[in-house]
């Protein structure tokens, strides 16, 4: 049962990466800034984000 449950908790985090990377996607397609959950959970600290590109 933990197997189970831990291959959940993979799949839950991968897609919630995936969205993190579509919504952040799209914010900075639309001149905007990525929500800084959005960021966080790519791994990008929001307060440095600015000075990136």
């Amino acid at each position: 049962m933990s197997a189970q449950k831990h291959n959940r908790g993979r799949i839950s985090r991968a897609f919630a990466i995936f969205g993190a990377a579509i919504a952040a996607s799209a914010a900075v397609e639309g001149n905007r800034r990525p929500a800084a959950r959005d960021l966080d959970t790519l791994g990008i600290d929001a307060k440095h984000f600015d000075r990136i590109g």
